[in-house]
């Protein structure tokens, strides 16, 4: 039986991989912070803010499957401090961009993460 693809890459070294790499994925006026999860040291929480005059506050839950697979959800949608419908079309359209984003910045970061 093959042995289990496992993380080897710690939760600190991840966060900061991530904040020195997923700005350069995103549009450039919209920001980013990565966070650990404090629950769960194979998950980080990334928040980001939309530019322009939404201002939406997109939360996500990144969490690596293995060294190479990560599983991204959406925890929250807020504007104004304010939970919102996620579900309308033009919502629906960003949250995929920023999945897309997402997911482009743990493929640059295979190098660190998959050994």
């Amino acid at each position: 039986m093959a042995k289990k693809d496992e993380l080897t890459y710690s939760q600190p070294e991840l966060v900061e991989a991530w904040n020195r790499t997923l700005p350069d994925m995103m549009n450039k006026p919209d920001k980013c912070q990565v966070a650990a999860d404090e629950a769960d040291p194979k998950s980080l929480r990334i928040t980001i803010q939309s530019a322009g005059h939404q201002a939406y506050e997109i939360d996500f839950k990144v969490t690596y499957v293995d060294s190479r697979e990560i599983k991204v959800e959406l925890v929250d949608v807020e504007k104004d401090h304010q939970a919102v419908d996620e579900r309308t079309d033009m919502l629906q359209q960003l949250i995929h961009d920023y999945k897309r984003h997402i997911h482009e910045c743990a493929q640059a970061l295979a190098q660190l993460t998959h050994a």
